[in-house]
């Protein structure tokens, strides 16, 4: 096979050490010149904790940016937000070829015209396990299972030798929507030979194998078969295996579906579209779970990871113009926490049961299933492909290092990477080699912001200890001519003794004004440098807390 001199390479920009915000590169070529594959560009979650005001986590992609002109094109392997979410922000910096399957672009067009100004991106679709050029390389989509339809593998073919990148994957011989995972094609891999496995850590801790979706599927029919009066399932909204379950139990128990949430809406439109909910009956609108009988309706509902805007937790709170549950109503949640948002989900959860509604989770029933492969499904993997080499991503610390054990122990040669390192598949022996740029951005509301800016360390400080601002009017003797005006935000109004923060505020203020010398009273810079310490202090005293606190200076 010809192709460009020199080896063949790959680098993790995301999704390293981390859930979510997936983007790994491949290169073909050397040092002085390499063509670049990218695959997917995801987001993750922030934590309002830890970032507040930050809405979504992506990658850094200046790197790419820098390299736009050897940049082949990007294939997204499926339409889950960590491997898709972040290319309506950053696909305007790249403007390179996209690649996916129906289902993948029809998501990605519908969550765009969902976003006013979101960019126009030009997808060219590629079939299910279909072979296609991305200028020198030479990809095989593997239709394998997953929480999503048409989660793709992907074989690329270099002159160098054949690289396996999995995606997410799971083994499930009877996953409810879509084809099981393509064990024929990724044997034929194995005979030709595979160089590299680059593939998914997330469940590289669990034993054995996960369940299937028809198990769920069953396990839902009869939690809503038993249930006597109003239903609310929540899942994840691109899973529409999971949908589809609801909507089978729901019709073999007399119920009506009601769908609430926008993204839920959104992604049963497109699966209906692409052919993934043939056969399912109609649901009903929104409209209709009024004056529906209790023991007639099941809600389908966004919410299962706690976003505070989504429906459940709307509900949670008493809150949603339409949909109620009350006592002797059951809500399941069909999913399972993502790391991070363990208290947001303990909330609604506690919000429903002070409603007197009942609550099953995966802690007591079948009611989920992990998309991921656990250590059986991995091991079989690699008995069919037989990898050389392979290279844990898609997870954290210990995710990767009990993946990477267990390649080891199965024979393959293994390379442990960060986001950013370069590494070496081939020719020669496999080794990180080098280092590109990589990092974070944050979306903060409609712009993105580089990961060190000091945003977010500034709300983080504000929201521990709050805001003292100061106006001070001088003349050009530095007298005051009127009183400090002085507001406190986020600050106690009084202190132990009883007294108000506000007259500590000001009382120190003038004190200041009058300690300092004439000529630091002629001079702005000083005085508010000499207030802001001073205000600092005494309520710091007080309050056994430093609050933030500018001073604003006014000559007249």
């Amino acid at each position: 096979m010809a192709g460009p001199p020199g080896g063949v390479v790959f680098a993790p920009l995301g999704g390293v050490g981390e859930i979510g915000m997936n983007l790994s590169i491949y290169g073909l070529g050397d040092d002085r010149r390499r063509s670049w594959l990218a695959v997917d560009l995801g987001v993750s979650f922030a934590s309002e904790e830890q970032l507040p005001g930050i809405d979504l986590i992506m990658p850094d992609v200046r790197y790419l940016v820098s390299e736009r002109r050897n940049l082949a094109g990007l294939v997204l392997t499926h339409a889950h937000e960590d491997h898709f979410g972040a290319l309506l922000d950053l696909w305007p910096q790249l403007k390179c070829p996209v690649y996916a399957t129906p289902f993948t672009a029809a998501l990605l067009t519908a969550k765009r015209l969902g976003e006013p100004g979101a960019p126009e991106i030009p997808i060219t679709q590629v079939a299910l396990n279909s072979r296609f050029k991305v200028g020198p390389f030479d990809i095989e989509l593997v239709s394998v299972a997953h929480s999503i339809p048409e989660s793709n593998a992907l074989i690329i073919r270099t002159p160098h030798g054949n690289i396996l990148h999995t995606g997410d994957w799971k083994l499930d011989p009877t996953p409810v929507v879509g084809a099981p995972t393509d064990e024929a094609k990724l044997r034929a891999l194995g005979t030709q030979g595979c160089l590299a496995l680059i593939g998914d850590s997330t469940n590289a801790i669990r034993d054995g194998r996960s369940p299937s979706e028809a198990d769920v599927a069953k396990s839902l029919k009869e939690l809503i078969g038993q249930a006597p009066h109003r239903v609310a399932v929540t899942t994840f909204a691109s899973n529409v295996a999971r949908i589809k379950a609801v909507a089978d139990a729901a019709r073999a128990c007399d119920r009506e579906v009601v769908v609430v949430g926008r993204a839920m809406e959104r992604v049963v439109q497109v699966a209906r579209e692409t052919g993934y909910l043939d056969g399912v009956q109609d649901f009903r609108e929104l409209e209709a779970y009024g004056y529906l009988p209790p023991d007639k309706v099941v809600a389908l509902c966004t919410g299962s990871q706690g976003e505070p805007r989504a429906a459940l937790a709307r509900i949670a709170e008493d809150e949603h113009p339409e949909v109620t549950l009350g006592k002797g109503d059951c809500v399941i949640f069909s999913s399972r926490p993502i790391p991070g948002n363990e208290k947001a989900i303990g909330r609604v959860i506690n919000g429903l049961i002070n409603q007197g509604v009942e609550v099953i989770t995966d802690r007591t029933h079948l009611v989920h299933v992990s998309g991921h492969p656990r250590r059986a499904e991995l091991e079989e993997m690699m008995s069919w492909v037989r990898p050389r080499i392979v290279v844990p991503v898609h997870g954290e610390a210990l995710h990767l290092s009990e993946h990477a054990a267990l390649a080891r122990r199965l024979g393959a040669e293994v390379v442990r990477c960060r986001n950013g390192d370069l590494v070496r598949l081939a020719p020669g022996d496999p080794a990180v080699i080098d280092e590109v740029p990589a990092g974070r951005v944050y979306k903060d509301g409609a712009l993105l912001v580089g990961a060190e800016a000091i945003t977010t360390a500034e709300r983080r400080r504000l929201a521990f200890s709050g805001l003292v601002t100061v106006a001070l009017a001088l003349n050009d003797k530095g007298q005051l001519l009127a009183d400090p005006q002085i507001d406190l935000i986020g600050i106690p109004e009084r202190d132990a003794e009883g007294r108000l923060m506000a007259e500590i505020a000001y009382d120190t203020v003038v004190a200041t004004l009058e300690s300092l010398p004439r000529p630091r009273r002629r001079d702005p810079e000083s005085v508010a440098e000499a207030v802001r310490r001073g205000v600092r202090s005494a309520i710091g005293e007080a309050w056994q807390k430093k609050p933030v606190c500018r001073v604003q200076v006014l000559e007249v």
